[in-house]
Parts: structure tokens; sequence; C-alpha cells
């Protein structure tokens, strides 16, 4: 006699119902319902809550005219904050405030305060709230901040100019003598290139975390940077291998190189462009020669994976402008209509292009390491990564203020 045993079929999911969608709505309006207990009931600890919690960061101050300066803030607290009173120079002086000096949880407002102030002189700027909580901020040199002309515009424009295109075309200008060099000389220069491109991922990081610490605290500005950097290092890895059964051109990682240092030059022309508005930095010669001798080696590293092609003029003009144009346009927003939000996330998408730059790159140093049976890490690979953090780091010394 013999048994025959059934195996019970597994259903393979199919289509979701309308009761599977119903049961993945009940915890939400579960959860809901908590929340909404908590709210009206504060936890069953209202005899405990003590005095509220009053924040607010002052985001931006700014001089329009003479005799004005407008303030604005934002509520990153957990409860509305009223601010009554404005302190300038330990003194009280009359304001206006846009909508209104009583400012919700995440909400925003402009205050002008009619005050003298006096040219390149610092003043000390303190919001009272109506429980007496103080929020200072300060104008470090009194300077008249720029309103949007052409020939300011213009001026701006310039400076992003000497400080991106400039460079980095004579960067490029080493590339006829690249040419020339030998395999070994060659593995040396993208070494270099690698070295740079370390060196400007953790500029770049450094510089967005000094964005994000502007921010106010409820967009967690340094999260926020090491989430969004990680995922465009993903999503660029995962672009690459969707190309995978093509193997990436040279001309490829130049224009990838380009697009990194690109984002990089947008920072620092955010930079300039707010400082320079602000009164806290002053245009001169010495400025221009420190950004265009620690840009330069930014062309060699761009036309560092193209030496063995010559892919013609018009990728030179494509790889500068991608590379270059950046910087100008930093000067612009950071002059005109600075946001630090805007360039915690710009500078952030740049860390990420940055390390999957430097990922392309090596896996190009060690194919090339394999196709001449040497280790991927030599004598010439560890000194040309040493040699290229070492350069941009001297080079430095003239840009850092």
């Amino acid at each position: 006699m013999s048994t025959q045993t059934t195996t019970p079929e597994i259903s393979s999911p199919g289509r979701l119902s309308g009761a599977a969608w119903g049961l993945a709505l009940v915890p939400l309006i579960l959860l809901g319902l908590v929340l909404t207990y908590l709210v009206v009931t504060g936890g069953g600890l209202t005899e405990l809550s003590g005095p509220p919690v009053e924040q607010v960061a002052i985001q931006r101050i700014t001089l329009p005219e003479a005799g004005i300066i407008q303030i604005e803030i934002v509520n990153d607290g957990p409860q509305t904050v009223t601010l009554p009173q404005v302190q300038v120079d330990d003194a009280y002086y009359m304001f206006t405030a846009e909508p209104s000096t009583t400012i919700p949880r995440l909400g925003r407002a402009t205050f002008t305060v009619y005050y003298p102030w006096v040219e390149e002189e610092a003043h000390a700027i303190a919001l009272v709230s109506s429980l007496g909580t103080v929020f200072a901020g300060e104008i470090p040199a009194a300077v008249e901040t720029p309103a949007l002309s052409l020939g300011l515009f213009l001026q701006f424009g310039l400076v992003g100019l000497y400080v991106g295109i400039v460079p980095i075309t004579l960067g490029l200008l080493w590339y006829p003598f690249m040419r020339r060099l030998s395999r070994q000389a060659m593995q040396f220069i993208l070494s270099l290139t690698v070295g740079l491109l370390i060196y400007l991922a953790v500029g770049t990081w450094l510089d967005a975390n000094e964005f994000a610490a502007e921010l106010p605290a409820f967009w967690q500005g340094i999260p926020l940077v090491i989430f969004v950097a990680l995922t465009t290092l993903g999503a660029l890895l995962v672009i690459g291998r969707v190309q995978r059964g093509r193997e990436i051109s040279p001309l490829s990682i130049a224009y990838r190189i380009a697009f990194g240092i690109g984002l990089h030059n947008l920072g620092e022309g955010l930079a300039i462009g707010a400082a320079f508005a602000s009164g806290e930095a002053a245009l001169g010669t010495f400025l221009i020669l420190g950004f265009t001798l620690h840009n330069i080696t930014e062309g060699v590293g761009i036309a560092a994976p193209i030496v063995r092609q010559n892919p013609g003029w018009r990728h030179f003009v494509l790889l500068v402008l991608v590379s270059g144009a950046p910087a100008i346009i930093g000067t612009w927003i950071g002059g005109f209509a600075f946001n630090p939000v805007l360039a915690t996330l710009f500078l952030a998408i740049g860390i990420g292009a940055i390390l999957q730059v430097v990922w392309e790159v090596g896996k190009l140093m060690a194919r090339d390491a394999v196709k001449f049976s040497q280790p991927i890490i030599n004598r010439v690979s560890l000194s040309g990564v040493v040699a290229g953090i070492a350069i941009m780091y001297v080079t430095a010394f003239m840009v850092k203020f």
C-alpha cells in the first residue's frame, strides 16, 4: 500500500487587493490616533512640561541701503516664537517684520531694522523673544549688499572666470607635453590625478560641512551631506554597471573628472561671491593669483586620461566649460542670491561625483598594471598620489583666508 503526499502549492504574489491595502493602512491610522493623543494631552505630563523651547536660526543679514539692516530668520524650534524686540550694538531700535513678529515652527520672517550702520565697522545684532531669549548675529564689516546690476554682474563673472576657466585652460596647455611622456611617466600623472581628486573630495566635504552648519537644525546638515554624497556615488556606480558591456572610454573618464571638478569649483564660486557680498573678503590680485595657482593642476587631471588619443579641440573647449564655468555661476549665486541649502546639496553631489571618478581612474590604472604585469600599488603610483595631494595642499596656502 503506497501513500501519496501532496506538497501544498505556494501561491505566487499577485496584484494587491483592496483588503491588502486596507491592512497596510491600519498601522498608519493607529499611529495617527496615538500622535493626536500625545499632542492634545502632552503625553499625560503637562504638569512637567516646563517653559516653551525657543530656537531661531539667523539665515542672512544684509545691508540693502544706508540706515537699513535686514535680518532673515527661520524658526527651527519645536514651538512658535515671538520676537518683539531687536537690539543693534546693545541698544533697541525701531523695526518692521514681514510677515509677523510671531513665527510658527519652520516659518520664516524678515526683520527690517532702521539703524545708521557705519561703513566697514562691525555691528552686533540681537533678537529678543517674548520670554527673554536672545538670538545673536553679527555684521563683521558693514558693506552695502550689492544689488543686481549689469556692471557688478560682469565683475562677479570675471572673478569666476579667473578662478575657474583661466587656470584649467592653462593646465590643459600641458597636454602636448604630456603626450610625449613615457608609459611610466603617464602612470605617475594618472596617480597624480587620483591624489588631486582625493584632496578635492576632502576639500569639498569640508566646504559642504561649513555651509551645512548655517542651515536650520531641522535640515540635519551633516547627515544631509553624507546621505546625498553616498546616494550620488551609488547612482553613478549603478549607471556605470548598466554600461558594463562596454569599457568606459578615456574621454568619458575625462568628462567625469571635469564634472566632479566643476561641482567643486561651483562651491568655490559660492563662497567667494558670498564673501564679497558681505564685505568679508577684498577682491585683489593676491586672491586671483592664489586660485589660479591652486586650480591649474585641475587641467592636468582632466587631460591625463586622454593623452593617448586626440579628441579634438571641441572636446577640450567643452571640458573647460564643464569644469570651469560652474565657478562663474557660483560667484553670481553667492553674490546676489546665496542659498545655503542649495550650496550644501550641490557640494554633497560633488563629493559623490569626485569619489566615483577616483574609482574609475583607479580601475583604469589597475587595468594598465595588470596588462604590464605590475602590482596595482607600486612605487610610481604611490608617489603620484602623494605628490597630487601635496601639490593641492601647498597651493591652498594662498587661497585660504
